[in-house]
């Protein structure tokens, strides 16, 4: 979906089943704090879903943005074609989740993630994670 469609009315990319504007939307779009590690985690699959990688950038933990290019997560979230999120399972500071997406030749894949998460300054960031 490009960025400047509008997601009114639409159901939100995370798998809560709510409308955009009442889920992901209000971390997105109306710069609130996410309230917890696994809101933030269903927001940045919707922010890769949406091209937003201002706020994937945002949303990493200060020490850990130099190992990321906002042009390569920007490239990276274009190139796929976001099919779902599967949250596995959570505490309050990781999120163990499965993305389901096309790659560029519309391949299925599935992108497997324990992510940690950390609380600072009353703002819930993410630190980093190990794959499969």
């Amino acid at each position: 979906m490009e960025k400047n469609q509008s997601m009114e009315n639409k159901i939100c990319f995370c798998d809560t089943g709510l409308l955009f504007e009442n889920c992901c939307g209000l971390y997105l779009e109306k710069n609130q704090k996410a309230p917890a590690a696994l809101a933030l985690m269903r927001s940045r699959y919707s922010a890769y879903a949406s091209h937003n990688a201002d706020y994937l950038i945002e949303t990493t933990y200060i020490s850990e943005r130099k190992y990321y290019s906002k042009t390569e997560i920007l490239r990276w979230a274009q190139e796929n074609k976001w099919q779902k999120l599967e949250i596995l399972s959570f505490t309050e500071n990781t999120v163990e989740f499965k993305a389901y997406f096309l790659d560029s030749d519309q391949k299925p894949q599935i992108h497997y993630e324990f992510s940690t998460f950390k609380f600072e300054n009353g703002a819930w960031f993410y630190v980093d994670g190990k794959f499969e």
